[in-house]
């Protein structure tokens, strides 16, 4: 297949390029800066989002799009300045994908589209599953509410459309080498009251959820990109604890979160349940549907 990756330089891009490449794809790898890389017989780093760059005069036609593109959500503090930057680089990205399909002389059957599951907001008691429509009212849910939007207008040239609802992505980048740091320096324990649900997933099954979306015609719309077994926080954090031989006991407070990184700190301190019950239903099984495991194969 001929398949183009948005973000393919960043932390998920960069294994969903590896698996593709090991399976033999033709890979096409929109970026800024085509220049810093080096082609191989597999992957063609493609200029894309400067001015004067016309990516469809050298991709043509394509059977797939994952756009991954948009600003890390733990950048720094969000400011006003730093949330316009977390909302315009995905509706930019997205609306750049949307202006490559329509100029493509061949159309992808398919566009997975990142998303998140801040969809659902923040709660201690629901469940949430691709069946709740009603999105939450914080930052976050705005913004994905305004991805997926965007997102959905590739349906207008008969492209199936996937939301992939990132949660908690563990791996050897992102959030599990900062959650790890504390345990490793004999400093961890809960983060504020640790009743906060973690809807956490392994690297390599985001990477298998995304490659299942493509090569499945019938899964369409949002995809919970979850383990099926989420965890407390106080939980996830005593797993990491027991995998490193390490004490889980010290408290980081909400009032001190909160005064470090202001409105970013519900990133820490609320969280939600998040089912992925499409990816079941559709037969999809987890490399890593158990924490231990999935931490044990990342930390050890």
């Amino acid at each position: 297949m001929r398949i183009a990756v948005t973000g393919g330089t960043g932390f998920v891009g960069t294994h969903l390029t590896r698996q593709l490449a090991h399976e033999g794809h033709e890979i096409f790898i929109l970026t800024r800066s085509p220049e810093k890389h080096y082609n191989t017989d597999q992957i063609k780093y493609v200029g894309w989002l400067k001015e004067g760059m016309e990516p469809e005069k050298e991709i043509q036609s394509l059977d797939a799009i994952v756009n991954l593109a948009g600003e890390n959500l733990n950048s720094g503090r969000w400011t006003e300045d730093m949330k316009k930057r977390i909302m315009n680089s995905r509706i930019e990205a997205t609306n750049a994908v949307l202006d490559l399909i329509e100029k493509l002389e061949k159309k992808p059957d398919v566009l997975v589209n990142a998303s998140a599951v801040g969809y659902y907001g923040t709660s201690q008691t629901e469940t949430f599953t691709e069946e709740t429509t009603t999105p939450g009212d914080d930052f976050l849910a705005e913004v994905v509410t305004e991805w997926e939007r965007r997102a959905h207008k590739a349906q207008q040239f008969k492209v199936r459309t996937v939301y992939m609802r990132f949660g908690v992505i563990l791996g050897e980048e992102g959030a599990l080498p900062k959650m790890a740091k504390p345990y490793k320096l004999m400093a961890g324990g809960p983060v504020g009251n640790g009743e906060q649900w973690m809807s956490w997933i392994h690297i390599q099954d985001i990477v298998g959820l995304i490659l299942y979306s493509i090569h499945n015609s019938d899964i369409i719309g949002p995809v919970n990109a979850t383990a099926p077994n989420p965890k407390r926080n106080k939980d996830l954090g005593k797993t990491i604890a027991n995998v490193l031989n390490k004490p889980h006991w010290l408290p980081a407070p909400s009032p001190a979160l909160k005064l470090m990184l202001g409105e970013m700190s519900m990133l820490l301190l609320q969280g939600q349940y998040v089912y992925p019950q499409k990816a079941i239903d559709h037969g999809y099984e987890f490399k890593y549907p158990q924490l231990e495991p999935a931490l044990r194969d990342i930390l050890l």
